[in-house]
């Protein structure tokens, strides 16, 4: 019984058409589907992703017009990086931020990839990641009706940044979910601990978590531009009860089983 990787990621939108706008036009990501949130039926929920859906590419959106904006903190999911398949990708990227006014970072190397550290236009923290040395959680097949060529299209969901004040019991629960240290990497704040990477399954860009102690910062308020949760994937309904008696065993706090069925095929 094994976590394979990320499912997938939400985040939060005050705007459905500027969001829209932003991650087809501008990434030229797919929009899967357009729902609702299932626990706030008042709310717009927006899947981007790959050609397919694919688990491990779905970057959602929950609509909230009027929204505060994000504090940033500690207690959070502070990074959301997208995959792209090798650096040449990288140098289209660079050059379409710049034309679309994309506010951006030069091409740079971080725990042991190239990446591009970017916003989108309600200042949610963003990366794209290059695997061109990736060995790991495959990729997803970029959409074929992106304004983007194929060949620099994003493929899925990368590393999640999660910024702590201390790091010791957020990575007692990722080892419970059966994560590894891979590595640990400097701070990308200065006088801050090094950033400890975590990998699970078969590794990769597709399946890591950078835990990123911050002891500068207060805790984080949620708001657009924030993310609401990451979700990892698993095999079967079968496997997430017993996840639910192996949480519940170690005394972390849970929702237990929540039945989704509009999710099911």
């Amino acid at each position: 019984m094994n976590v394979k990787g990320i499912h997938h990621l939400s985040a939060m939108t005050g705007s459905v058409a500027g969001n829209y706008q932003f991650y087809t036009d501008v990434l030229g990501m797919r929009l899967i589907k357009k729902t609702v949130n299932q626990d706030d039926t008042s709310a717009y929920h927006l899947f981007y992703g790959d050609e397919r859906g694919k688990p491990g590419t779905e970057l959602t959106f929950f609509d909230f017009p009027g929204i505060g904006p994000n504090k940033e903190g500690v207690s959070s999911i502070s990074g959301t990086s997208l995959r792209v398949k090798n650096d040449d990708a990288l140098r289209y990227w660079t050059e379409r931020f710049t034309e679309k006014g994309v506010r951006h970072s030069p091409i740079t190397g971080h725990a042991g990839r190239n990446v591009i550290f970017f916003e989108d236009p309600e200042g949610q923290k963003l990366a794209l990641i290059s695997d061109e040395h990736n060995v790991g959680v495959e990729g997803g097949i970029p959409w074929d009706k992106s304004p983007v060529p194929i060949a620099y299209g994003i493929t899925g969901l990368g590393p999640v940044k999660l910024t702590v004040r201390k790091p010791d019991a957020t990575l007692g629960a990722l080892r419970l979910l059966g994560f590894t240290e891979k590595s640990r990497v400097p701070a990308l704040v200065e006088g801050q601990e090094d950033i400890i990477i975590m990998q699970v399954g078969d590794g990769g860009s597709g399946a890591e978590v950078q835990v990123e102690p911050r002891s500068d910062l207060s805790a984080a308020s949620l708001g657009r531009g924030g993310v609401h949760h990451v979700a990892f994937r698993i095999e079967d309904k079968e496997e997430l009860m017993e996840w639910i008696g192996i949480l519940n065993q170690a005394g972390l706090h849970n929702s237990g089983f929540v039945e989704r069925y509009y999710f099911r095929s």
